[in-house]
């Protein structure tokens, strides 16, 4: 038994004879008629009554019609795994990506996908907002994004694929203001000095409400430019409310990370345009979302 005649057997059942079924497949109908009394002596029964030109299913040909789906149906996702393993063999990948997004989870999806498709270079271009993020997108200036946003994405202009979310965190000096604390009231940071950034970013909208609220502080610097953050923190120039993602980079730049009380985060998630993917960014959209869901 082979798949060839499994496919040409459900050929027969599906267009009603052998004669249309010939015509489906391109084969003569003696070739096809030779491949399923071949099926039929592997099998050791008869898959149809021969009635005239007709062709009947017997009790053992309706019993093989499930299984022979299967079997076919498992052929073709092994055919389609392989022909996905040799497209990714090498290429390119563009993602957009906002500078704390480009911290974590960007770090840890590049490097799950980079070690699965070794020959897939990714390219990571900078965002700095979400909005920016989702017209590179749109335009196709890249195939996937990675923003932050206030709430969820809309769908409109494009496909939104969840990641979880980040929690907004305070980076101060190792002998900086709230010395042995782990955690901060946001109404503590009144008369401070913080170090934000620029207009459109969860960060600065996080602080700009605090102002709505009435907590005054000062802006002791702002910055496009993430690289400078944690430089400034360390030069005693301000405080900075950055995302959980930078937690790491933070202590092992040897300052501190304070939890700000009460919770507050950005909804993470990676952007696409609408319809099909090259198997590069499907590849890594799948293993994004599974990684978001386990």
């Amino acid at each position: 038994m082979d798949i060839r005649q499994l496919e040409y057997f459900l050929a027969i059942v599906d267009r009603g004879g052998f004669n249309r079924a010939s015509s489906a497949l391109y084969v003569s109908q003696p070739s096809l008629s030779q491949a399923v009394r071949a099926l039929e002596r592997d099998l050791g029964s008869e898959l149809f009554h021969r009635i005239g030109r007709r062709a009947v299913l017997t009790e053992a040909g309706r019993a093989l019609i499930e299984p022979a789906r299967e079997a076919v149906r498992s052929l073709e996702t092994a055919r389609a795994s392989v022909a996905a393993v040799h497209e990714l063999r090498d290429g390119r990948l563009d993602v957009a990506s906002m500078p704390s997004q480009a911290v974590e989870p960007l770090t840890t999806l590049v490097s799950a996908f980079s070690h699965r498709y070794p020959g897939v270079s990714v390219v990571i271009k900078a965002a700095f907002t979400s909005r920016d993020v989702i017209d590179m997108v749109r335009t196709g200036a890249v195939e996937l994004g990675l923003l932050a946003s206030a709430g969820p994405v809309s769908d409109k202009e494009v496909a939104s694929h969840a990641l979880g979310r980040q929690r907004f965190v305070l980076a101060v000096p190792a002998e900086g203001p709230f010395a042995d604390r782990t955690e901060v009231e946001c109404r503590e940071l009144a008369g401070q000095r913080l170090i934000v950034g620029q207009s459109g970013t969860g960060m600065r909208a996080y602080v700009d409400a605090l102002r709505d609220q009435g907590i005054e502080f000062t802006i002791a610097a702002e910055t496009e430019h993430r690289v400078s953050l944690m430089p400034l923190v360390l030069a005693g120039v301000g405080l900075a409310v950055v995302t959980d993602a930078w937690r790491d980079v933070v202590r092992r730049l040897g300052a501190r990370v304070l939890v700000i009380e009460p919770e507050a985060t950005l909804d993470i998630a990676l952007v696409s345009r609408r319809g099909s993917l090259s198997p590069a960014a499907a590849a890594f959209v799948t293993a994004a979302t599974s990684a978001a869901d386990s």
